[in-house]
């Protein structure tokens, strides 16, 4: 029902900033939510963040107050502003689509039903 491809990745030094786009496609409308997830080498698949379609976000402790998630529905994007990047930030960065209705716990990858092909993220020291 969707289709979704990230973009953006790249390599920053320690401190800089890069913004990641997941464009969607096919039945949008059924993309509730979409989250933000990144697979470090050698680790488990982690949560980043998500966003409501009304625009409520939510961030893991480890990213707050650096980065930020926006969506443009008019674009059919969703947008990860990284800033203040460390080097343990570096990972394969997913974004994910759910439609369903209602979730407490949308941390969880098992809420999602789509997923990008992930786009490389590289931070030096």
């Amino acid at each position: 029902q969707v289709q979704l491809a990230e973009s953006g990745g790249g390599l920053v030094q320690a401190g800089g900033s890069l913004r990641l786009s997941c464009a969607a496609s096919g039945r949008t409308f059924s993309a509730n939510v979409m989250g933000w997830f990144r697979q470090a080498p050698g680790k488990e698949r982690e949560f980043v963040g998500r966003i409501y379609s009304k625009g409520t976000t939510y961030y893991a402790d480890s990213v707050k107050a650096r980065f930020t998630i926006s969506r443009d529905n008019t674009k059919n994007t969703v947008y990860l502003q990284m800033n203040s990047l460390k080097p343990e930030d570096t990972a394969v960065y997913h974004c994910a689509a759910s439609s369903a209705p209602y979730s407490s716990n949308w941390a969880s990858e098992l809420q999602y039903d789509y997923w990008g092909q992930g786009t490389q993220v590289t931070v030096s020291s």
